[in-house]
């Protein structure tokens, strides 16, 4: 007899249908064959299914067992298919009814004993079975409040194989999960604050416009200026995640396997801080069987790279596409998968090997050489898809006692929220989200210059030398500070505020 249990594979962030289809007869010699393109941990599940089997006092059908993967071109890989295998095996030998298992998707890894253990992915496998009409979802109890984010679909989750082929053939009723709480208007709680740092007026104001306009920023300072500190704080004025931002996010997160036992959605935007000796492969992901990497893992959060020029240049190389695009491709022999990587770079930076290059209370003891060879291990075209770069200077010792109140993150995200809501407004219908994603005829439209700011512009390309890249990153970044305060129009004053945090090109004179 042949039945068919339906689960799902991986390809990047999605879901793939995989009928597991099970063929059993008496006849000829017993023997286990399982075909499909199916990796080691998938192989073993044989193992794994019928120890559980036997724990849960279930007959080991004894036969020729011949188990199909379809589609049989794609590679599966994981333990999600235990608990679909020991159910098509159970009703390939009659001792389940076929029509019970019909119609249901399952994923759950087998304990020797019985029990159901949680596996990732199970987001994208609970969203294409609702798309395929499922009757319902069987998963781990562990998956239970990832799998019922999703609306419209029954999520059951037993704790036993046993429990499971009980409720199947209604010998045992099993309550669904509840469907998670989805209040949008709920507000990620963030341990940080801007309120915390002393001082650093330039630091932050270069920080909000970044949040506003969705602005990669390189931060440049001696050791202890609160470059870090700065950072880690920008996801507490960045705008809340919308619903879809979410269930993103989430995605990526339970594919990877890292989503937390027992959560539901990630409602924070993610802050990921690898450290410098991080490779391609962990940085934009990869791998013989590819998963997604850092710069994945903070979709619509930050990014963010201490010590840039300590990374391996063939590592911060690999980060151009992902930046430029807002995805990373990763194509294999036999196959290609994409992930989402929309996230906002923030680096940072000592300005040369000591760390103390034109620091005025102490001695640089680095040579002009030292200084160049240090910078230039940045590439230009890494540099041209970063907005803002800023200076950061140590803090003095009577700014670090001032008892008086700095601007909170609450105050700052107030102003970040209103010009993310004129942009909104201005770019609906469009695929451009923010001024960072501005380019060609929109820049031409949205950031038009009267003839002062004509002029300013002019002697500022002529003095500054600028090129013609960054003009379009001043203009960008001159349409953000002009959301900030409210305005259409991009006066002289925002050409100049955006002008002061392109410190770089300053440089260049």
């Amino acid at each position: 007899m042949i039945v068919t249990v339906h689960s799902g594979g991986l390809a990047g962030v999605d879901a793939f249908d995989v009928g597991l289809e099970v063929d059993f007869t008496r006849q000829g010699l017993p023997a286990f064959t399982m075909v499909g393109l199916a990796e080691a941990a998938v192989r073993e599940a044989k193992e794994r299914v019928f120890a559980a089997l036997r724990a849960s006092a279930l007959r080991i059908p004894v036969g020729r067992v011949t188990v199909n993967l379809a589609p049989a071109g794609c590679k599966k890989q994981g333990t999600a298919y235990d608990l679909p295998l020991a159910l098509g095996l159970l009703a390939a030998a009659e001792q389940v009814p076929a029509q019970c298992v019909q119609g249901w998707y399952c994923a759950a890894e087998l304990s020797l004993n019985g029990c159901l253990r949680p596996v990732a992915g199970i987001l994208p496998l609970a969203i294409l079975a609702r798309q395929c009409g499922a009757k319902g979802l069987l998963v781990a109890p562990d998956n239970a409040e990832e799998a019922a984010i999703v609306r419209d679909l029954p999520v059951f989750a037993p704790r036993t194989l046993a429990e499971c082929v009980a409720f199947l053939t209604e010998n045992q009723p099993l309550a669904p999960v509840p469907p998670t709480a989805m209040d949008e208007s709920a507000e990620a709680a963030y341990p940080l604050d801007f309120a915390e740092v002393k001082g650093q007026s330039m630091g932050k104001r270069a920080l909000e416009v970044a949040a506003a306009g969705g602005h990669n920023v390189l931060l440049m300072g001696p050791p202890g200026s609160g470059k870090t500190m700065l950072a880690q704080r920008l996801p507490t004025i960045l705008p809340p995640l919308a619903f879809e931002e979410a269930l993103e996010v989430t995605k990526i997160y339970s594919v990877a396997g890292l989503l937390p036992q027992g959560r539901g959605l990630l409602r924070q935007r993610p802050f990921r801080a690898p450290h410098h000796t991080v490779s391609e492969v962990a940085l934009v992901g990869g791998g013989h069987v590819p998963h997604p990497g850092e710069v994945s893992l903070a979709h619509r959060g930050v990014l963010f790279l201490d010590e840039l020029p300590e990374y391996h240049k063939s590592a911060l190389e690999v980060l151009r596409q992902p930046l430029e695009d807002g995805r990373v491709t990763i194509s294999r022999a036999t196959q290609s998968v994409t992930y989402p990587a929309a996230c906002m770079l923030v680096a940072a930076m000592n300005p040369c090997p000591c760390g103390y290059y034109s620091d005025p209370s102490h001695q640089c003891t680095c040579t002009s050489t030292q200084v160049a060879r240090y910078r230039n291990r940045l590439s230009g075209p890494l540099l041209d898809r970063i907005d803002v770069h800023v200076e950061i200077p140590a803090v003095p010792f009577e700014e670090l006692q001032d008892s008086k109140g700095t601007a909170s993150s609450a105050t700052l995200r107030a102003a970040v929220l209103a010009a993310r809501h004129r942009q909104g407004q201005r770019y609906a219908g469009t695929p451009c989200r923010c001024n960072a994603e501005l380019s060609g005829a929109q820049l031409e439209e949205h950031c038009r210059l009267d003839a002062a700011g004509h002029s300013l512009m002019q002697g500022a390309m002529s003095r500054l030398g600028l090129s013609a890249r960054a003009y379009t990153r001043v203009l960008r970044l001159a349409r953000t500070i002009a959301d900030l305060a409210g305005e259409e129009q991009l006066l002289p004053e925002f050409l100049a505020e955006a002008i002061s945090l392109r410190a770089l090109d300053r440089e260049r004179m």
